[in-house]
């Protein structure tokens, strides 16, 4: 029986149920002309989602490895990406990997972190230009030679064997290198809409000093761009010492004329080619072609032409560079090499990957890398994203954006082919030079080769005075990239502050075990 108050609140009741039936109905004969459409990306995404809830799910017999790189931006869609690459993995070796970018900026000190701390991490990039030596000494990879019979044999089967072996020290393996180009040019890349405007020949452009009248003519002209982009780490003055004029030779102090038959080890900061680059910089500074932020910057050049703040920045070039950098910066952009083609020990080991000492799962680490060489659906989705969403296939192996998708709004924007697995297995796309790979294989050639090509530095007997000399280095080198100080004042500062560090014996370790290896090669 119902009390008074329930006969009360029964109208109630009955009414707000009847309003509720009437919203039914209203939204089963309108829904559908209410909702908004979808545009084909929405309806590309719904499709992933949807089968996100059929993909096979991880138990605890699933390993999670963890893979670190460098990267200037963290995608928005990277966890879309990582979900589709993990419903693969667990297919093809019960696996998960959780990807980790870390900005270069503060890469030391991030993985400095991690490292100490014993945080799992698998996979970490590494390269020849990355203190290599330095890392394998501090013990921080595995020794890779069982794990890659065991697992790679992809790897040993696309790489040749002098290749492989550029990233052994004291005869053990510990870098799986790319496959992609193995040399370098230094020189600009510069935004092609600028040089077209102002009529800029490019032709007469022989050394980097040439560029002084062009960067005048941009800062009148354009007075809100930079007309030269640096940063304390990266400038002019980085990449034509390093590998433009001389072999480096692995970490710390000491390297070798690129010029003549010489195999003298020298220091570079005494060289005239040092001397003379920082005061171009210097000079460039002082006449405000350079950003104000320089010294200070941690963003990559390119995200700053892409911001619209700047006109050109150095780079190490390739064959179809310029459609690289157009990708990053979102403009069409052209580069002027300053100098030939070089192929030196760190250019050939200047993207790999190794396995750390963190690792919980190092054979299906080698497994993941075996894939990234053997696999093209996985290294595209790692290269590119998620076909639909992020790309269309034009062909086989050449892809463009979806409409109303571009380089700067695409989702997925890692764009760094260059460090992963085989990368004349990625696709190209569809304004690249469909005989890319083919031009990657002559520049290999036709290359200068180092005297030192090759040869492996290791740094263990005088770790601690490269330590200490690369304290100096960071103290000075962000005024010579920038152009921040005279360089006639504190280039002997300089010199006497290495010297104190132990810097000339780390120049005759490296003579040392360079005329070791001479012998023997």
């Amino acid at each position: 029986m119902f009390n008074r108050a329930n006969k009360k609140a029964l109208p109630i009741i009955m009414g707000s149920l009847l309003v509720v039936a009437i919203l039914i109905a209203f939204s089963t004969m309108y829904g559908q002309t209410s909702n908004p459409a979808k545009s084909p990306a929405d309806s590309n995404t719904a499709r992933i989602q949807e089968e996100a809830e059929e993909r096979p799910i991880a138990d605890s017999d699933t390993d999670r490895l963890v893979m670190v790189f460098p990267a200037g931006n963290v995608p928005k869609d990277l966890s879309l990406v990582e979900d589709k690459i993990n419903d693969y993995l667990m297919k093809k070796i019960n696996a998960t990997v959780d990807i980790r970018t870390i900005d270069m900026g503060s890469w030391w000190d991030k993985t400095g972190l991690m490292f100490a701390s014993g945080e799992q991490m698998d996979i970490i990039f590494t390269a020849g230009w990355m203190r290599f030596g330095d890392e394998i000494a501090k013990g921080r990879y595995l020794p890779l030679d069982e794990l890659l019979d065991k697992y790679g044999a992809g790897i040993r089967k696309i790489l040749d064997p002098s290749i492989l072996e550029a990233s052994k020290v004291n005869g053990k393996l510990y870098g799986i290198v790319t496959n992609k180009e193995f040399a370098s040019s230094k020189g600009l890349v510069l935004r092609q809409d600028l040089v077209d405007k102002y009529d800029i020949d490019l032709s007469q452009v022989k050394t980097l000093a040439d560029f002084g009248p062009i960067f005048e003519k941009i800062k009148r002209d354009e007075p809100e761009l930079a007309p030269l982009q640096a940063r304390a780490d990266r400038s002019p003055l980085t990449f034509m010492m390093q590998y433009g004029i001389f072999d480096m030779l692995g970490e710390g102090p000491g390297v070798l004329r690129r010029e003549g038959q010489s195999t003298k080890v020298l220091s570079m900061a005494e060289t005239p080619e040092f001397m003379a680059y920082a005061k171009l910089l210097y000079e460039w500074n002082r006449k405000g072609y350079l950003n104000a932020d320089a010294t200070t910057s941690k963003d990559n050049e390119y995200d700053a032409v892409k911001a619209g703040n700047a006109f050109s920045y150095a780079e190490s070039l390739k064959p179809g560079f310029e459609i690289q950098a157009s990708r990053d910066t979102g403009y069409p952009m052209v580069s002027v090499e300053l100098t030939k083609p070089y192929t030196t020990t760190a250019d050939t080991t200047s993207a790999m990957f190794a396995i750390t000492r963190n690792a919980k799962h190092p054979e299906k680490s080698m497994m993941l890398l075996n894939l990234l060489y053997t696999d093209p659906y996985l290294l595209n989705l790692l290269d590119w994203g998620i076909e639909g969403i992020h790309y269309v296939k034009k062909s086989d192996n050449v892809i463009g954006y979806p409409p109303g998708v571009d380089a700067k709004t695409v989702g997925y924007n890692l764009n760094q082919p260059w460090m992963f697995g085989n990368q004349l297995n990625s696709y190209l796309w569809d304004n690249e030079n469909p005989g890319l790979w083919q031009e990657y294989r002559s520049f290999n050639e036709q290359a200068d080769k180092s005297k030192a090509l090759g040869f492996v530095f290791n740094p263990e007997r005088v770790k601690a005075e490269i330590a200490a000399s690369i304290l100096v280095e960071k103290e000075f080198m962000p005024a010579f990239n920038t152009g921040a100080q005279d360089p006639e004042k504190i280039i002997p500062m300089y010199v006497s502050k290495l010297k104190a560090a132990g810097a000339d014996k780390v120049v005759q370790e490296k003579q040392r075990q360079l005329d070791l290896w001479l012998a023997d090669h």
